[in-house]
């Protein structure tokens, strides 16, 4: 019987979410896939990149995949141990940067075609994203709808989820187990 789990960390910005995905990553195994969804735009993001990827232990392999992160995990995640998605909050943005217009049917599709990739996949996947609903109600209409986005994405992997951890201040407290 396969032991894999989907778990979903969600977080404000500078939690912990990236290092404790990374925390448990390391104790499933030594094939360790990260998925990154950042795009390095300008040089604070570069030196961003940079600082995560120094964070990673050189044996895992890294694939960078802003948009399609179910057909970069079909053809990338075999034989992995466990995948590390980060971010969907990045990639959400990249999504809707790209088109304002889609549509929360299109975007709940592409979230449904990666638990699905998780499903046909033998590896533990653990899907990083962001709390952003407990803020302030942003000021122009694309920072409102994504953050009505990602709650919704945040919903709908939570449910299909085994595990939700919730980061405060660098500590995890567990939602669902």
């Amino acid at each position: 019987m396969i032991n894999k789990k989907l778990i979903l960390i969600l977080g404000g910005v500078r939690s912990g979410k990236s290092s404790y995905a990374q925390q448990l990553a390391g104790g499933l195994g030594n094939r360790i896939l990260f998925l990154a969804t950042a795009e390095a735009g300008d040089e604070e993001m570069k030196r961003r990149i940079a600082r995560h990827k120094a964070s990673r232990p050189e044996s895992w392999r890294t694939i960078e995949e802003p948009l399609d992160i179910a057909g970069a995990l079909r053809k990338e995640a075999a034989h992995a141990d466990a995948v590390i998605i980060d971010c969907v909050t990045v990639w959400l943005s990249n999504m809707l940067m790209r088109d304002e217009k889609l549509s929360e049917t299109e975007i709940l599709k592409q979230i449904d075609r990666i638990v699905e990739a998780y499903e046909q996949d033998y590896a533990t996947y653990i899907i990083v994203s962001g709390e952003v609903g407990m803020g302030i109600v942003p000021e122009r209409p694309l920072g409102r709808l994504f953050r009505d986005y990602l709650g919704l994405v945040n919903q709908r992997l939570a449910g299909k989820a085994d595990r939700v951890v919730m980061m405060v201040a660098g500590i995890a407290m567990d939602l669902k187990k």
